[in-house]
Parts: structure tokens; sequence; C-alpha cells
């Protein structure tokens, strides 16, 4: 029997182009016409591999978004954002009353990226640690090298350890010894990215969403309809509807050192309690 899959795919890839050439046309008659909204610059964040795509690919089907994923290379270069005077002029450019753009090397930056496209809003998606971990583990390598390189150098010129604080910094030291695995690593990684979320006071400022990967998979027309309302875009139940939750605790839980863990499910808890909280924001 003939493998489906590349179908489908294909599929995708054409519903797509047909969607973007589409909702483009649109935008560039309302724009004409003088019927935009006011401009507003969105940056989707978090840590890799709890959700971005996902949320990238939703907010994709809204006729009324211009949406820039990491890959696309007029925004980015090796999945980092291209210089912001490149950034400037693409959402000049755009016909969209709703420009959004991929930030996870960036997390360190949204507090001065918004000032600097003010209006601007930030969704932050947050996923619980073992399923980044296990996720990591399949889809990137060298965890370990990577952070102990970070231990080592500081290295302030790469992404991955910029903005850590040095309380942070000490944590992942003691943490991070010469011989730590890849998964301890992986886990330790998903902390000192996502505490940036409280060390740029997030947790409190409106312009800023928490979003849980766990709601979203397991409820997404609720949580897309409450994030729609939040970024002033109109919401339609199609947008939303190829998420599922079968991503969710597929793997059993990966193995990580006890004070890894501890430190992890504190910031878990703090995670869990702000996104509760940002639940009733619009």
């Amino acid at each position: 029997m003939p493998d489906a899959k590349p179908m489908q795919r294909l599929r995708e890839k054409l519903n797509r182009r047909c969607l973007l050439a589409s909702k483009g046309a649109l935008q560039r008659s309302r724009r004409w016409l003088n019927t935009e909204a006011p401009r507003c610059h969105v940056f989707v964040a978090g840590m890799q591999r709890s959700g971005t795509n996902m949320m990238m690919d939703v907010l994709e089907r809204s006729y009324d978004t211009d949406v820039y994923h990491e890959r696309d290379r007029r925004a980015f270069d090796n999945y980092q954002m291209r210089k912001r005077s490149v950034i400037h002029e693409l959402a000049e450019r755009s016909a969209a009353p709703v420009f959004i753009i991929k930030a996870l090397c960036e997390l360190q930056e949204l507090e001065s990226l918004m000032e600097e496209f003010a209006p601007a809003k930030t969704l932050w998606v947050m996923r619980h640690y073992e399923d980044v971990v296990n996720s990591m583990m399949v889809s990137f390598r060298n965890q370990a090298k990577q952070v102990r390189r970070i231990v080592e150098q500081r290295d302030e010129g790469w992404w991955l350890g910029r903005g850590m604080s040095d309380q942070t910094y000490a944590l992942v030291s003691r943490l991070a010894p010469e011989d730590v695995d890849d998964a301890n690593a992986a886990a330790l990684q998903w902390y000192f990215r996502n505490q940036l979320f409280f060390d740029q006071g997030f947790d409190s400022d409106p312009r800023v969403l928490a979003v849980s990967y766990e709601h979203l998979a397991s409820d997404p027309q609720t949580q897309f309809q409450h994030i729609f309302q939040f970024l002033g875009l109109r919401y339609t139940p199609r947008v939303a509807a190829s998420v599922f939750a079968s991503s969710i605790r597929r793997r059993s839980p990966p193995k990580l050192g006890p004070e890894v863990v501890e430190v992890c499910d504190v910031l878990n808890a703090r995670i869990e309690h702000v996104v509760a909280e940002h639940a009733g924001r619009s």
C-alpha cells in the first residue's frame, strides 16, 4: 500500500500556497481602501520544541496576519532574526493589520523589541520540561557540549547564553559539571531560557501573554479564541481545526538528576501560575 504521507505533505504545501496568495490579495485591497485596523507587531516566543511552530501555523491561517517563520530567509539567517532594520522594512511593506514574527533566539531581547516595534505584543509558549527534553533529544544533539560551553566561557556573543542573570549562571554552573549528560543539559536549557520570561518582568506586563502548550493542544478552540482576542484578531474555528493533543506525555519522562528536577519543577509551578493568571487577559 503506498505511503500517504508524501501526498498529504504535498496537499498541505499547496493549500498553504493558495492561502497565502488569497490573503495577500485581500490584504493589499484592504490597504488600498484604507479599511485596515491599526498595525500591531507580534513576537511569538518560547523555548525550542515548545509548540511555537503550531502557534505560527494557526496564526498564519488568519486573513489579517503576515507571518514570518524562522525558516523564512527574508527575516532569518540560520534561525536568528536579521538586523532590525531588515525587520522594519518587512513590516513597513506588509499589507496586513498584524505583523507576526518568531523570536526564539531573541528571547533576551523581547523587551527592547517590543519598545522599538510598538505597538507590539508577545505570545510566550510554555511547555512542560519533560516533553521538551524528550523532543530535544530526538531533534537536536550535543546539548551537554552547548551548556558546558556557556559554563566555561559565558559567551555573550552566542545567543543561547545571552541575557542570563548572575544567579541563573551560578545555578547552571553548579548543575552542569563536566560529565553532565545531554538530557540534564537540555533540561537546564529549558530552565534558563524560560527564566528569561520572569527576569524581564513579563509575568506582569500587559503586552505579554503566557500560554500553555498542553492547554493549546487539549482545548484548541477555547485557547486560540482567547489568543486571537488578545491580539485583536477575528477568530474562526477553522484556523485551529488541525491541532491535536497526541504529543502530550507521549514518551516516558527523561532520566534527570534530582536537583535538576527540583529547579525545573519550581519554575514549572511558576509558569502554571502565570498561565492561569494570564488566562483572563484580553
